[in-house]
């Protein structure tokens, strides 16, 4: 049976970027690798079967939703999410402590993009030493999500790959409460590993489809002494397999990718590092050279689903609803390999969103999908070779 294991393979001569291989008893991670949202246990409108073809290594799947909607012991009576969705490849599961964030205040892009203002949402009703009490969104219960019962759903969804339950805090609450919710992180961290180590259901250490490993988060928000304690922390008090780099990246690209470049290098090589919620591509050219090896977002297929292709260059984008594109006869990207750009036009394509057809959804999904594997591939290839910076600027030309 396979065990895990972390190894870096290349590591760049010029920056921190390296590749890197994550073993898992689902199968093999080639870094620096996408991690798809497949939040409800669906990637929505594409297949597992169509995302193995699209070359897709590892999916993840959400603790809040699935606790909800259909609840952790449906999926455990399957034999975890693999068997459930039918994916045979590794998986990762988020501990809901996100949703405590984006419930609260708003959502990651909010923070990226400036908009800090964004509306409350009231279904977050308290958060405590014990956990974070909400309103259900499908019936209006009170539900108590705490670090047990979070690796108890983790547990029973069975991903190879789980997360400590954390508190992500926002940019625009000060210092104090970035430090006091960060040491309750902490301790939230220490209850989750002891959680994931009991012998109840499952034997220390396994969840319904096999064994599984903990991934720790680095808080702090944008100051750099609570990053510092937060990395002292997670290297020398904690045992996972990997660490994470969550909380807060501040208002701006600018100020994210300082905060990246700050944390990920002190985390060194022995974990594989995964940072939280970000995936657009050109954020990616510049957070791959700080040391990240796994990055998760809902970009990709969110777009896809409301009518936007990913390319290469500066643009990045392309709106096939707009109406320049009606009678194009070219596909998204002729040099693209997906059977999307290989089989059909961008009028075809701007055809089926204007008129509704469900068919549209999936086909940008699997080009979206397909690019964003190929550009992964590319960024491993370069950085094997040593050329990422020359890889990067053909990229954008």
């Amino acid at each position: 049976m396979k065990k895990f294991s972390w190894n870096v393979k290349k590591s760049s001569t010029k920056n921190n970027a390296r590749t890197g291989e994550i073993l898992t008893p689902h199968g093999k991670i080639h870094t620096p690798a996408f991690i798809f949202c497949a939040t409800k246990a669906s990637l929505k409108s594409f297949s597992t079967v169509e995302a193995k073809k699209n070359n897709t290594q590892i999916i993840l799947s959400n603790t809040y939703h699935l606790m909800l909607q259909p609840g952790g012991e449906l999926i455990a009576n399957h034999g975890g999410l693999h068997k459930f969705m039918n994916w045979e490849g590794p998986m990762l599961t988020d501990s809901g402590g996100f949703q405590i964030f984006s419930l609260g205040h708003g959502s990651v892009a909010d923070e990226i993009k400036g908009r800090s203002n964004a509306i409350k949402n009231k279904s977050l009703l308290n958060i405590n030493e014990e956990g974070s009490l909400f309103k259900s969104y499908l019936d209006g219960s009170f539900k108590l999500l705490s670090p047990e019962k979070s690796i108890q759903i983790q547990r029973n969804l069975g991903a190879d790959l789980i997360l400590v339950f954390d508190e992500c805090t926002p940019f625009h609450v000060d210092k104090t409460y970035t430090n006091s919710s960060m040491k309750r992180s902490h301790r939230w961290a220490i209850r989750s590993f002891n959680s994931l180590n009991t012998n109840i259901k499952f034997k220390s250490g396994f969840g319904s489809a096999g064994e599984q490993k903990l991934y720790g988060i680095v808080q702090g928000g944008i100051y750099e002494d609570l990053r510092e304690e937060s990395i002292d922390f997670n290297l020398n008090k904690m045992d996972t397999f990997g660490i994470a780099i969550g909380g807060s990246l501040g208002s701006s690209k600018e100020e994210m990718y300082k905060v990246v470049k700050f944390s990920a290098p002190k985390l060194g090589n022995k974990h594989p590092i995964h940072l939280l919620g970000i995936g657009d591509p050109n954020d990616i050219w510049n957070l791959v050279k700080s040391g990240i090896d796994t990055f998760d977002c809902v970009s990709p297929t969110r777009l896809a689903r409301h009518g936007t292709a990913l390319i290469k260059g500066k643009k990045g984008k392309l709106n096939i609803k707009n109406v320049r594109f009606g009678k194009d006869l070219s596909p998204i990207d002729k040099n693209c390999q997906c059977s999307t750009c290989r089989n059909y036009s961008l009028a075809y394509l701007h055809h089926l969103f204007k008129s509704g057809e469900l068919l549209g959804l999936n086909l940008i999904t699997s080009h979206n999908i397909f690019f964003m594997n190929n550009l992964m591939s590319i960024i491993r290839d370069s950085i094997e070779n040593d050329n990422l910076e020359r890889a990067e600027k053909e990229w954008f030309s």
